[in-house]
């Protein structure tokens, strides 16, 4: 009695290196499709750290505001 655990065993013993390799073989697209996929992530990592310091600079304009109106000026 055979079992089909034998032929799926193959697969682990491969590498990250190798598989991948094995991979574009089989889909020639699939290294575009990798290199596209960390574009947008590492565009949309710029842009939102751009959006980070606009917000952290106008939440650090607020405070200072709201410090100066009613902490900083001296009581009558």
């Amino acid at each position: 009695m055979s079992s089909d655990t034998d032929i799926s065993l193959s697969s682990y013993d491969e590498d990250q290196g190798s598989k991948l390799i094995r991979k574009a073989r089989e889909a020639p697209f699939f290294p575009f499709g990798m290199a596209g996929f960390a574009a947008i992530v590492a565009y949309g990592l710029y842009r939102l750290k751009t959006q980070g310091f606009v917000v952290g600079a106008m939440t650090l304009g607020m405070g200072y505001s709201l410090y100066q109106e009613f902490w900083g000026k001296p009581k009558p």
